[in-house]
């Protein structure tokens, strides 16, 4: 097993780690699991950085032609997708001075990692030729920025339908404690318009690494064509927060259904479908 190959194999028990101190702290409302989880956190994406960097390393390593971006199959897309949460969902963590959406966003990057951990061959592969383009990096960013925050957005609409409805206990810690309806709310909007702009940015990307792959811009491939039900679903959340002025519970039940999208858009339609984008499936 390649270096790279340990490193990401603990960042996977790390950032579940991070998710079990998360989880404590908000369970049971004490701070010093809370500041632990951040540092191992903050931990686990070093270590999801480094892996990911020295995958690129030994890509050119292996002997000429064959250094690459660490975004080419299943494996590497997965390690990035868990790179780009941990950042996201840090990020806001630091912005609101609130640990709670670590208690959902951590798992969620052990779990992209534990699945990444399951493929049958973690070693570094040649591109195949449609892959072989300067395309692959802004296209390959682009869409899972917007996917992670989709994912953090999901965590934080699975808080909004679980936060009681009668305040926290007085002597309670509002870092722990999650935070209040309205800012839930505007944070969902805040992390979909992020990531609409980004999902908008990888279809277009997309489109014109088409162009020079295959000679098309667009082919109604399934990834493409789900990837497009995506953008729409969140289109539509947007058009109904801004012009019906939709809020709260509504919001949050488009969200999870959109990162449902999101999924299926990244797993069902590589090992269902048959495309273009299969080879996302394998290595």
């Amino acid at each position: 097993m390649a270096y790279n190959s340990w490193i990401l194999s603990a960042v996977t028990f790390i950032y579940g780690f991070a998710g079990v101190l998360y989880i404590a702290a908000w369970i049971f409302r004490e701070e010093r699991p809370a500041g632990l989880a951040t540092w191992v956190a903050w931990i686990a994406l070093a270590g999801n950085t480094a892996g990911i960097l020295l995958r690129w390393v030994e890509s050119y390593q292996l002997g000429e032609g064959l250094g690459h971006a660490p975004f080419s199959n299943m494996y590497e897309s997965l390690v990035f997708f868990a790179w780009t949460i941990g950042v996201i969902f840090l990020v806001v963590e630091r912005r609101y001075r609130n640990w709670t959406i670590g208690a959902v966003a951590a798992p969620l990057a052990c779990l992209a990692m534990a699945y990444a951990s399951l493929s049958p061959d973690k070693s570094i592969q040649p591109l195949i030729p449609a892959l072989q383009s300067n395309w692959l990096i802004a296209h390959v960013i682009t869409c899972f920025l917007g996917y992670a925050a989709f994912a953090v957005a999901f965590a934080v609409s699975i808080l909004f339908l679980m936060r009681s409805k009668t305040d926290a206990p007085a002597n309670a810690d509002r870092r722990i404690d999650i935070p209040s309806a309205a800012v839930l709310d505007e944070l969902t909007h805040q992390l979909v318009m992020f990531g609409f702009l980004f999902l908008t940015a990888g279809i277009i990307t997309g489109a014109v690494w088409a162009k020079q792959a295959w000679t098309r811009y667009w082919s109604w491939d399934p990834k493409e064509t789900w990837s497009l039900i995506t953008w729409f679903i969140y289109a539509a959340l947007l058009h109904f927060r801004m012009m019906r002025g939709w809020r709260g519970r509504r919001i949050a039940i488009l969200s999870i259904i959109g990162f449902g999208a999101v999924l299926f858009t990244y797993f069902g339609v590589s090992f269902l479908l048959a495309g273009l984008h299969s080879y996302g499936a394998g290595t």
